[in-house]
């Protein structure tokens, strides 16, 4: 056993029996690399990695490997799901050097901590013109030992680099403002060249499910009718739910697509992925009634509360792609594959080959080895409910039989934030008030193990436990936007003053004095740099989720402090929306409900009464973008929910305002009036 015996992060523990001497990311490692004067070679991954889990396999499980490492180097092992701010900053180094990046990053530095070689995954021996790992191991052992003094002048000349990349600086002048509606055009119009017409989506292969990007296509559509924005919003999310990326017996997605058609995946499902297709598959439904997306949000949100859930009732962050074949033998994708003759096994004939159409199962298969990933490919009339149902349901049973992948069972902030923020909608939408509850536990968690008495949050928690790693940006902004959605459902205001919590450290710890973001506290661990990447990637960068939040907090207190703070953030949209719309999707969304008002509805009335349910229903289906809502009964206290306050019934019916800014037009007692409003 090495000092991973002790952590908590289910990735590190992976590698607690490696040879590897490995050392957690802390100062202690590199005081120990400064003491014996050798390099450190920091190795960063995730539990649900498919390359990390081959190149462990290969390279740091063998013995002879880890004899040279623990010789000459000190090998420090990272979660990045933990440390997200140190993936960040070397990830930054490995893409500036190599153009290019990926996990399992694999860097080495000095004791100082600072990056002089770098690359990803290197395999056990020279192939496809990489160097084998233990080819790379022995040159960078050389080149400390013999070459030092260009080792220390390439770490400073990379740490300088990063140093001088100073966004504040990279941001036209006077650019501090929200988008205006032609820049939002100018998006869109970005968005339809790198459309993808025949398979959906955007780019080439691999291709990511763009949950971002559908979300501002969405609010764009409702703001402006662009028939062109809904159909590529259309388009990609049918060929997404027909495709192999979704799990069509279990439902949820996978991380991406390996291919343009969106046929194979590479099979990991991450709490984050389905949490964001969850909400924006809901919102399409919203927008069209698609009997489609209704199904996809409900099975996406069963998923992650039966397969993700924990004990504690918050959600684990992932699935791994690999599993037991059945030979003894971890295969990516095992766990969900089928060959005709597995589909005979289980069905028998006749409905084997039913199902070999619907799903797409061919003895060539789409997969490896003769398997086919299960798709619904255009089968014309072939359409039975009742044997499908009955197909699935003994699919399921049997794969249920088969070894399970892996779950990473710790518990992310940020990623529970945006679940938590799905499953309240998705619920309150669908009448499913235990998905509602759901959210409500994972939130409550989220207060209870995660925040301190400062109301400051801890990164992860698992069993209970909170973790040792402080938030960063996007945990704080992500678990507001969760509670205030929550907030919007439940009507319980106490969710609201929490999130203000939240949003008032994004004020003092994470705002730089000219408004732009960083992703780590002020009061944090000191990098080589501190990072502040306005992009989104997988999830919504933590520079527009908090621009998202603060403007929603905005919206239902009135608090021209964090409204301000909120257009400021969203420069940033206005400076790279026109040039890079598919990598700031959530901040375009974010600019249109900012463009929109936000429209701020107040519904007042016994909670109870099915006038003031009627009410906030039609409140919380309006398409109107970023819409917020506020619940509340006659006569209660207004302090946490501003925009409640002075809301009277009407003729003592309960009523709806539909504001903007505070400023409301007249009440109305009508559902079908308060749905007209809130269409753009």
């Amino acid at each position: 056993m090495n000092r991973l015996a002790g952590v908590t992060s289910p990735y590190l523990l992976q590698h607690a029996d490696n040879p590897v001497d490995w050392w957690p990311w802390g100062p202690e490692a590199f005081e120990e690399a400064k003491r014996r004067d050798v390099p450190v070679l920091l190795s960063v991954g995730y539990s649900a990695c498919h390359w990390c889990h081959v190149m462990a396999h290969e390279s740091f499980e063998d013995p002879d490997v880890a004899a040279l490492l623990n010789e000459h180097f000190v090998a420090v092992k990272v979660d990045r799901e933990e440390r997200p701010d140190v993936d960040a900053v070397y990830m930054e180094a490995v893409q500036a050097a190599t153009g290019q990046g990926g996990w399992p990053m694999t860097v080495f530095l000095t004791p100082d901590a600072e990056p002089f070689y770098f690359g990803t995954y290197f395999p056990p021996e020279p192939r496809h013109g990489m160097p084998s790992f233990g080819q790379v191991v022995e040159g960078v052992r050389g080149a400390w030992t013999d070459r030092r003094e260009e080792v220390g002048e390439v770490a400073g000349r990379i740490v300088a680099d990063l140093a001088g990349r100073s966004l504040a600086e990279s941001l036209p002048a006077g650019e501090q403002r929200p988008p205006r509606p032609e820049e939002l055009a100018g998006a869109l119009m970005g968005l339809t060249r790198e459309f993808d017409a025949v398979h959906g989506g955007f780019g080439g292969a691999p291709k990511f499910p763009p949950s971002m990007v559908v979300e501002f296509l969405l609010r764009h559509h409702a703001r402006t009718g662009s028939a062109g924005a809904l159909e590529m919003v259309e388009a990609t999310c049918a060929a997404m739910a027909r495709g192999g990326i979704y799990d069509q017996l279990g439902g949820g997605f996978a991380r991406y697509s390996v291919d343009r058609e969106w046929v194979v995946p590479h099979f990991e499902k991450m709490l984050y992925d389905n949490a964001l297709l969850c909400r924006a598959y809901a919102h399409l439904w919203r927008a069209t009634g698609s009997d489609l997306a209704r199904r996809i949000a409900l099975e996406t949100a069963d998923f992650m509360v039966r397969e993700l859930r924990t004990e504690q009732g918050g959600f684990a962050s992932a699935l791994d792609a690999d599993s037991d074949d059945g030979t003894g033998r971890h295969t990516e994708g095992a766990y969900y594959v089928w060959t005709p003759e597995q589909l005979r096994a289980v069905l028998g004939e006749k409905d084997a080959e039913f199902a070999a159409t619907y799903f797409g199962v061919t003895e060539d298969g789409t997969f490896e080895e003769g398997a086919s990933v299960l798709q619904l490919p255009d089968t014309g009339d072939l359409v039975d409910a009742g044997r499908v149902a009955s197909v699935k349901e003994r699919l399921l049973a049997a794969r249920a039989e088969r070894p399970r992948p892996g779950r990473d069972d710790k518990v992310v902030a940020s990623w529970n934030g945006l679940a938590v923020a799905a499953l309240a909608e998705t619920g309150a939408f669908f009448d499913r008030p235990d998905l509602v509850q759901a959210a409500t536990d994972a939130a409550d968690l989220l207060v209870r193990v995660h925040m301190d008495w400062q109301a400051r949050l801890h990164r992860t928690s698992r069993d209970g436990t909170a973790g040792t790693h402080t938030g960063v940006l996007e945990d704080y902004a992500d678990v507001a936007e969760g509670f205030l959605a929550l907030a919007s459902v439940t009507g319980e205001g106490v969710w609201v003053e929490f999130a203000g919590f939240f949003l008032d450290t994004v004020l003092v710890q994470f705002t730089a004095p000219d408004g732009t973001l960083y992703d780590t506290a002020a009061d944090a661990e000191r990098l080589i740099r501190r990072p502040q990447d306005p992009t989104d990637n997988a999830t919504p960068s933590g520079w527009t989720a908090a621009a998202g939040a603060l403007l929603s907090y905005a919206a239902l207190t009135g608090s021209a402090l964090h409204r301000e703070a909120a257009e400021r953030a969203l420069g940033v949209v206005t400076a790279l929306g026109g040039r890079a719309p598919r990598f700031i999707g959530w901040g375009l969304a974010v600019a249109e409900a900012a463009l929109d008002g936000p429209r701020e509805v107040a519904v007042v009335g016994p909670p109870d009464a099915p006038a003031t349910r009627a009410l906030h229903r039609a409140a919380l289906l309006g398409t109107a973008p970023g819409a917020v809502v506020a619940l509340g009964a006659p006569g209660e206290d207004t302090t946490q929910v501003p925009l409640l306050t002075a809301r009277p019934l009407v003729d003592g019916e309960p009523a709806a305002y539909v504001c903007r800014h505070f400023t409301c037009e007249r009440p109305t007692t009508d559902p079908e009036e308060l749905a007209e409003r809130l269409r753009p």
